[in-house]
């Protein structure tokens, strides 16, 4: 049996990952902040499938939370298989209205943890010669969007550029985009979500579906949903100035900064 690590694991596309993987009978190392929400979510996953499921309390946002998690990925004796770097979050606000302090968590979160997790991820993969890892983007990536979607960006283009530096040693690297899935994310960030149509919704567990089975293909980015598809095709051709004012309006009727 394999070992997946998930960080989010215990809301949202990170439960949604931890539900499909221990369906598919994979062991699982559980990281969240909340450790009673881990036990439960462990106790459970164990209940209905039989798999073993380790939690691990870490704050990825502190030093402390990332070197603990850095430690687990790189414990040769119990190797995980697969990581999916899925914790994050949104701030509310434009712009110069978000504090640096909270602007900094984000980077944090979202680019130094996805790093340094990678990192210790496939350091030890590629000497088994084998491996995946899912870091968990956004669509926002692809837009002129503030810190968030610029964290997102990053995470792409690290992703793709790190999946071509290990071709052919066995560990495949993938940048998830999702658009709108329901989940904590945007009441965890103060933000409404009553003017979002229905329509560019997206269900978690159908999400993760989709992006394993682009892992699977070998593909380095995946917009795991033919509406999201449509609407980053139209996002290539229309020019980045008109995009710019595009996206910032709906930023702020819709998403985080």
């Amino acid at each position: 049996m394999t070992t997946a690590l998930i960080t989010g694991s215990t809301a949202g596309i990170g439960a949604a990952f931890a539900r499909r993987l221990a369906a598919q009978g994979h062991n699982l190392v559980l990281v969240a902040r909340d450790t009673k929400r881990l036990g439960e979510q462990a106790t459970e996953l164990h209940d209905r499938h039989g798999i073993e499921a380790e939690v691990l309390a870490a704050d990825l946002s502190t030093e402390e939370g990332i070197a603990a998690v850095e430690q687990r990925l790189g414990d040769r004796t119990h190797p995980v298989d697969l990581l999916v770097n899925n914790a994050g979050f949104g701030n509310k606000g434009r712009y110069l209205e978000v504090s640096m302090a909270d602007e900094l968590t984000m980077l944090k979160v979202h680019i130094e943890a996805v790093l340094r997790l990678t990192s210790a991820a496939t350091e030890s993969m590629r000497s088994r010669g084998r491996g995946g890892v899912i870091n968990v983007a956004s669509v926002a990536a692809f837009v002129p969007r503030g810190t968030y979607g610029a964290s997102k960006a990053w995470v792409v283009q690290f992703t793709q550029g790190a999946a071509r530096d290990l071709a052919g040693s066995g560990v495949r690297l993938m940048a998830l985009c999702p658009g709108f899935v329901r989940t904590e994310f945007h009441q965890r960030a103060g933000m409404g979500t009553d003017s979002i149509p229905n329509w560019m919704w997206l269900d978690a567990d159908k999400l993760v579906a989709a992006a394993l089975a682009d892992l699977a293909r070998g593909k380095t980015v995946s917009v795991p949903d033919p509406r999201y598809k449509a609407l980053m095709g139209v996002v290539k051709l229309t020019p980045r100035g008109l995009l710019g004012g595009v996206s910032s309006r709906t930023g702020r009727k819709y998403g985080p900064q």
